[in-house]
């Protein structure tokens, strides 16, 4: 059989929307701890030294900590928002990459376990799982081959046994067989 490769381009992004947005979630909840964290360390080590500035034309010493930390704030949820975005599109994309072969790799998987031994799993060259498919492939191919080898021996058995008149009750039993075959896989 000749191996075919066709190449995919997904159109739609979120193709396993529940494990593509709790992954997105659980990225930007991990961004925003870390800034959480920077801006508390920050706060934390600034604390023993003194700044002054200018409020309303009068000279105000303050902790550091105290005077810089609307600046800090503003700037990480600035730095928070536009990381953020950063965040959403790339584990899009990525988790897009993993959810795709899986959602192809599901359905195709489905199709073999209802019977159709034609059936290939053909995924985008490079993606997570074309080791697997192959695996997949070849082990599909080779159920193929062992059915319609059993498939043909149950023929010429059939076909030997109305020959030589053989019991009415084998033939009809050897016919089951048959029909069974042909009626549990697609080959």
């Amino acid at each position: 059989m000749p191996d075919t490769k066709r190449s995919y381009k997904r159109r739609q992004y979120f193709i396993k929307k529940e494990f593509q947005v709790k992954f997105i979630l659980k990225f930007c909840l991990l961004i925003v701890f870390g800034a959480i964290i920077s801006t508390g360390l920050l706060f934390l080590f600034s604390q023993d030294t003194l700044t002054s500035s200018f409020q309303q034309s009068r000279l105000v010493i303050k902790s550091t900590g105290l005077a810089i930390l609307p600046s800090v704030l503003y700037t990480n949820l600035i730095t928070l928002g536009l990381i953020a975005i950063a965040a959403i599109i790339v584990t899009l994309f990525v988790s897009h990459k993993m959810a795709g072969p899986l959602f192809r790799f599901e359905k195709e998987l489905r199709n073999i376990g209802e019977g159709d031994l034609t059936t290939k799993v053909v995924v985008r060259k490079d993606d997570t799982i074309e080791n697997m498919a192959g695996c997949l492939n070849n082990m599909t191919s080779d159920l193929h081959d062992k059915i319609l080898d059993i498939q043909t021996e149950v023929k010429h058995i059939l076909e030997s046994a109305s020959r030589q008149n053989a019991p009415k009750g084998l033939i009809e039993e050897l016919n089951r067989l048959r029909e069974k075959i042909a009626s549990n896989f697609k080959i």
